[in-house]
């Protein structure tokens, strides 16, 4: 089981913060440095200082660890042009010596495009499939070929495809809960599937609808990775599990219940759940970017277990 931090930026952390995150999640062995992609704060948060741009920050953060994978759950659609993206990406996963993960997700927070004045179209799942076809086509275009693409919102043609990214493969992750719509597309552009937020149950019953549409869509079921991105809260005793959930606004039997909450041996056991249905990784949601014990806990007592 690979564990990964996921951090949410929007509600309130400067790049030094994220840095100090990244770096302690490399050092921690943690597999992976994850950020939202979102330009609003959520809540009740004052979201000071303000936002930081997801490929911004993942470009600095490229230069400035050495091993851990960097990626977006979820890069919203509605924020850039898929020629565009294609470009950021690819350069970042030069900059970080191929350790880059496209994360892409049609966009569904209206406000913040209200906030900074983002069209927010109202077909955006159609716009999504047209984003992921230019994206993974544009990086798969062999060098001295010319990439064309003629769909209904978006017309690129004799594109160079460059630059192209240090991986043979960037890794493109596709989640939600969606049943139909969601599967197809997973089966037809993902390297891993992810659901957010979601219990065992819905997992399970997801990544059966993943299964299918991948097996209909001629792949092996198991050539996808399955992942949960869930909340977590773990201490060494109650009082510090109550401490850390007053710190992050939530109540500990909500985390329990919905999330990875608890003592180090209550959440090494919940993610073994998750683990029996198909699981394989788990994105750590950390909404207090302040208390790094937190995360040297949750690698000494969790995932040492989980290794």
């Amino acid at each position: 089981m690979d564990l990964r931090i996921f951090t949410e930026p929007q509600q309130g952390a400067t790049y030094d913060t994220l840095l100090a995150v990244a770096k302690a999640t490399e050092d921690l062995g943690f597999d992976a440095f994850f950020r939202s992609d979102h330009y609003l704060r959520m809540g009740s948060s004052d979201g000071l200082p303000g936002p930081t741009d997801a490929w911004i920050t993942l470009a600095g953060l490229a230069r400035e660890t050495k091993r851990i994978r960097l990626g977006t759950l979820m890069t919203a659609g509605t924020f850039r042009l898929p020629g565009v993206l294609a470009i950021q990406v690819a350069q970042v996963d030069q900059m970080s010596g191929g350790r880059v993960e496209l994360g892409l997700g049609a966009g569904w927070f209206e406000e913040e495009h209200t906030a900074y004045g983002i069209p927010f179209p109202k077909e955006k799942f159609a716009r999504l499939e047209e984003q992921l076809a230019i994206v993974t086509g544009l990086w798969e275009t062999k060098l001295g070929d010319t990439f064309d693409f003629h769909g209904t919102y978006y017309d690129l043609k004799d594109s160079p495809a460059l630059p192209k990214p240090a991986q043979e493969k960037i890794p493109v992750l596709i989640g939600g809960h969606g049943a139909v719509r969601t599967p197809r597309l997973t089966a037809r552009f993902a390297d891993e599937f992810n659901i957010p937020f979601a219990s065992v149950e819905d997992s399970e019953r997801q990544f059966g609808r993943v299964k299918a549409a991948a097996v209909e869509a001629g792949r092996p079921a198991n050539d996808l990775t399955y992942s949960n991105a869930l909340v977590v809260c773990v201490g060494k005793d109650d009082q510090e599990v109550a401490r850390r959930a007053a710190a992050i606004g939530r109540e500990v039997d909500d985390l329990k219940a919905n999330g990875l909450a608890g003592s180090p041996a209550e959440v090494v056991d919940r993610i073994g759940r998750f683990a029996e249905i198909g699981s394989q990784r788990v994105y750590l949601q950390i909404l207090d970017l302040s208390d790094l014990d937190h995360l040297e806990l949750i690698s000494s007592q969790v995932q040492s277990q989980l290794s």
